[in-house]
């Protein structure tokens, strides 16, 4: 589909000037403004988008743990990994209440104390209060059923305003939320006066030394816990409460789910589809806002009234200034007011979620957007499946009405061949250069030198001799053959440089066989055969048949790894291994015109179809080879992108031929075998015997009779009717060879006994008789040579 699109846009642009086309990419890109800014407009009118103060928001930590901390003096370390125990005063009584914490100086903001209510040791605080000790503060002791009372001290502390378990606590119960935090990481004056304007660690020193000074402070123990890091500055996260916009993704994804299970869309493959229903049941609102200097930034304008106390609820949108300052005129209701915008831009996954129907032209009813909307198929990393997948589905129903495309396929995530995520740091990530560049390449990056020696040891162990360069093609199909089922893929280089040297030969082969496509030839306008062809034309025809009907069927289903074996497979062990060896003679000048063009013109449609069904696993190479093709007079396709791809052919098939051949191919290799076997390097003599002289057509040294085998030949059976026999008198130890006729006779023997056993079977009849007898040749050709190499010893 957006090829097509791709096509038409190009169309109507290829003479325009740098700013003509820089006019139409501005153009592009308001469009895509637009259909940003209508869709925040209709979701926050439809009540999805709303304004609201939450909690925005890890290292594991095996216990207590010094760490500095960016911001602070590099010489100064603070305590991790450790939970602080300090006690409460019951507000009217000498009795106190214990609480445990990671992050002491958050008591700071603390607003209540949470109990089980079942925990017996707290029935009779429900429902009192705690002093806090610094600020003028009574925490109610409430009840909570989240509460675990076997940990710690199985009374908590409630910072709503902090931690994202207390928030839930707190809008649970309404609890007062009260930040302490300065954007700067410093406390302001909720925090108290003698806390106000310290750094934050800081703050957690001085809070252990008051409430010690008090006699509040009780322990400290080592606690395995995670911490938020900032993975780019190092600076320890803390959370804290902002007014942010949110999106209530119910709505969306209820209806996504339905049309989901209705089958109007498919997510492959099934590990996949189950995490796609795993988060969309269980979403949470969605915050659009972020603090960028680029993106595309919130059409919400706050409405400051004359008069009136900043709460930070007066908000409009619009679509234009002009509309926000209608909303506004009516919000004040005939008061003065200033509109300011907001400075927060979206979530780069907001605007990506309207991609499928955004760059064609919606919220307008284009051309385009009829016609390629919605489209068919998206490919894409099952690790954004919910952050852009989802998003893209649920915003297309709800803008649309319609699935943006009935078919999901997610891919596995390429790492290093020890499974590692590939990483600048680990130095496992893939360029084609000597070990040496590598490692010089890790100091041209932003790399601490510890890093780089890390990178430097992962290089030196993954990549001894550096990463060869396998070109587009070679690691395209890699990455093809290697997508099964798996959620990860790990990249051997070695096997990519493998498929770059099938590219070579592929490549080569091509070539070579195109020398046999003489000035003289012109291919035929049907590819279909003539009855004319030779036994290996028939039999490459067949396999080519096959394997476009694999290729296609694995396509089908998604199944890119079996596709790839199966055009592997006909390239390099059909094509290139048999038939442009075997149809050589055939192409000769002294053969007869008729047999020469027959041979010509098969060779022709394999390639034209072989390279058609490479083409999408080796774009380039088979572009480049396809393009150097003759062509038939009446096909003017200008391309191989866009030619028609192979599919199943009937006329192609004929199974009879290619059994006889194959059986020609054991033949061969059986020869071959038995005379490496027999460490033959030359002079080999070949013979084979048929029972029913089918063979003799296609096959050199044929005989009828086995009394007609010369004395002294090495055999292997192919068949219940065809056996290979290779003379190997003068050449071997005959005394060895007869052991090992005794030896494979026994083994014989005792397969001809278990098929023996089963002769009673219901189904014998179908299933036992051609092995039975495949079994009784091999034994009584074991007999012959044992009789033959027995004669020859004791001649």
């Amino acid at each position: 589909m957006y090829l097509d699109l791709w096509r038409a846009l190009w169309r109507t642009t290829p003479h325009q000037s740098p700013k003509g086309g820089g006019s139409y990419l501005h153009a592009f890109r308001i469009s895509l403004s637009r259909a940003v800014t209508e869709t925040f407009c209709r979701l926050h009118e439809d009540g999805i988008i709303y304004h609201a103060n939450r909690l925005m928001d890890q290292k594991q930590l095996s216990g207590r743990t010094l760490l500095n901390v960016p911001g602070y003096d590099a010489k100064e370390k603070f305590e991790f990994g450790v939970i602080t125990s300090f006690a409460y005063q019951i507000e009217g009584s000498d009795e106190r209440i214990v609480v445990a914490t990671t992050r002491p100086e958050t008591m700071l903001g603390d607003t209540a104390i949470a109990v089980h209510q079942d925990d017996d040791r707290y029935k009779h605080l429900h429902g009192k209060f705690a002093i806090h000790p610094f600020l003028n503060r009574r925490l109610p002791i409430i009840v909570d059923e989240k509460i675990d009372k076997e940990f710690g001290t199985g009374a908590v502390k409630i910072t709503p305003a902090h931690d994202p378990n207390d928030y839930e606590v707190g809008v649970r119960h309404g609890l007062e939320f009260i930040n302490i935090l300065n954007d700067d990481g410093t406390f302001n004056e909720n925090a108290g006066e003698d806390f106000k304007e310290m750094k934050h660690f800081h703050a957690r020193r001085e809070v252990i030394k008051k409430l010690t000074d008090l006699g509040l402070f009780v322990e400290t123990k080592d606690n395995a816990m995670q911490i938020p890091i900032c993975s780019k500055s190092g600076d320890i996260i803390e959370p804290v409460l902002k007014p942010r916009w949110w999106v209530n993704c119910q709505p969306f994804v209820a209806e996504a789910i339905k049309r989901t299970r209705a089958g109007e869309l498919s997510i492959g493959p099934k590990q996949s589809q189950a995490d796609w229903y795993r988060w969309l049941e269980n979403i949470q609102d969605w915050c659009v806002s972020r603090q960028l200097w680029w993106g595309h930034r919130c059409p919400a304008y706050f409405v400051q009234i004359e008069g009136e106390r900043n709460d930070g609820k007066n908000w409009v949108v619009g679509r234009t200034v002009e509309e926000a300052t209608e909303r506004a005129r009516i919000l004040a209701n005939g008061k003065s007011f200033t509109l300011e915008q907001d400075e927060d831009v979206l979530d780069t996954w907001f605007s990506s979620g309207l991609w499928p129907f955004s760059i064609l032209g919606w919220p307008e009813t284009t051309v385009d957007f009829s016609h390629y909307y919605p489209a068919s198929i998206l490919e894409t990393g099952w690790d954004i499946l919910f952050f852009w997948a989802a998003r893209m589905i649920s915003m297309g129903i709800y803008l649309t009405g319609q699935m943006p495309f009935s078919e999901v396929l997610c891919h596995a995530m390429i790492r290093d061949a020890h499974g590692r995520k590939m990483s600048k740091s680990l130095g496992n990530v893939i360029h084609g250069l000597p070990l040496e560049q590598l490692h010089q390449k890790l100091y041209k990056g932003n790399l601490d030198e510890k890093e780089i020696l890390k990178a430097i040891a992962g290089q030196k162990k993954g990549f001894p001799k550096g990463i060869p360069e396998c070109g587009t093609d070679g690691l395209r199909f890699a990455l093809c053959a290697y997508s099964g089922s798996g959620r990860d893929i790990n990249l051997e280089i070695l096997r990519v440089e493998g498929y770059r040297k099938f590219c070579n030969k592929t490549f080569n082969h091509t070539k070579l066989a195109m020398l046999k496509l003489d000035d003289s030839f012109s291919p035929e306008t049907s590819a279909k055969p003539t009855g004319n062809e030779s036994l290996v034309e028939c039999w490459i025809l067949h396999k080519l048949d096959i394997a476009a009907t694999q290729i296609n069927t694995k396509l089908q289903e998604r199944n890119f790894m079996a596709a790839t074996t199966s055009a592997h497979n006909f390239w390099l062990y059909e094509l290139c291994d048999v038939y442009i060896e075997v149809m050589k003679p055939l192409t000769d000048a002294s053969v007869p015109i008729q047999t020469r063009r027959s041979a010509q013109q098969t060779l022709y449609s394999c390639l034209d179809h072989g390279l058609r069904l490479l083409h999408p696993f080796m774009p380039f190479v088979t572009k480049e080879l396809w393009q150097r093709l003759p062509r038939p007079p009446t096909d003017p396709t200008p391309s191989i992108m866009i030619a028609s791809y192979p599919i199943n052919d009937p006329d192609f098939i004929s199974s009879e031929e290619a059994k006889d051949f194959d059986v020609v191919l054991s033949a061969v290799r059986a020869a071959r075998s038995l005379a490496a076997s027999y460490n033959l390097q030359s002079n080999i003599q070949p013979f084979v015997h048929s029972q029913t002289g089918k063979e003799i057509d296609f096959a050199v040294n044929v005989i009828e009779d086995v009394k007609a085998l010369p004395a002294g030949c090495g055999s292997a059976v192919i068949n219940s009717t065809t056996t290979v026999h290779v003379l190997v008198k003068g050449f071997v130890d005959l005394d060895a060879e007869i052991a090992k006729c005794d030896k494979k006779l026994t083994l014989a023997r005792l397969n001809l006994e278990k098929i023996m056993k089963i002769v009673s079977q219901p189904d014998y009849a179908e299933t036992v008789p051609s092995v039975k007898k495949t079994f009784e040749t091999e034994c009584a050709t074991l007999e012959q040579s044992r009789e033959m190499f027995a004669k020859l010893a004791n001649s």
